[in-house]
Order: structure tokens, then sequence, then C-alpha cells
């Protein structure tokens, strides 16, 4: 190819002119067995994988969630059927025990509190 010759490349994969001299070659890859199909494939199946580890995340999030509902659910109908009087010493007991804990508990739900009163300002 000569020093001063331009170059019109096709991306195509047609037949391009190179050079001021007419001769012609082929530029891009096309056609099945060309380096991108395997990558598209590739990427297709990385794709296909990445969505089915997403969709098993997701089915296991939702038994886990639906698990701890029914825990909670539980939970509240035992409160409603407990003696408040009973509630108050247990949580008194507990504080005695664990003060700490009792105590962190107690900033947390003052804070939650706050919070939900204030609203969004």
């Amino acid at each position: 190819m000569p020093e001063n010759a331009s170059m019109n490349q096709s991306s195509m994969g047609t037949p391009a002119t190179t050079g001021t001299t007419g001769t012609t070659g082929t530029t891009g890859n096309t056609g099945p067995g060309t380096p991108g199909t395997g990558t598209a494939t590739a990427l297709s199946q990385t794709a296909q994988e990445y969505g089915q580890k997403i969709s098993d995340a997701a089915v296991a999030a939702k038994d886990y969630v639906t698990d701890k509902v029914s825990v909670v659910g539980d939970k509240i109908k035992d409160l409603q059927n407990a003696d408040l009087g009973e509630l108050a010493e247990n949580a008194k007991e507990y504080a005695r025990q664990k003060p700490g804990q009792a105590l962190l508990i107690s900033a947390g739900v003052g804070l939650l509190l706050g919070l939900i009163i204030r609203g969004r300002r």
C-alpha cells in the first residue's frame, strides 16, 4: 500500500477501496463463527444465569418474609390476649436483667416515634 494512500473501510463487511491504486479488500466480521457471535452468546447466557439467580433470591426473600409475617402475626395475637400488668412486669424484669439492651431499645423506639410524629417537613 502506498504511503500517501487514504483508507475507505466499510463496517458491514462489504468490499472497500483502499489507497489510490484501486485494490479492493473486505473489512469487518460477519457471519457465523465470527468472534462477535460467540461474545453475544456468552453475554446472553450470563444474563440468563444472573436472571435465574435473581429469581431464586426473590423466591427465597418472599418465603422469608412470609415466615416472619406469620411469626409477627402470632406475637400480635399473643399480645392482644395478654394482661397489660403481666406485660409491664415482664418488661421490668427484662430491664433488670439486661439494662443496656433495654436502654438501647427504649432509645430506638423513642427515635422512631419522634420521626413518625414529626412527619415530613
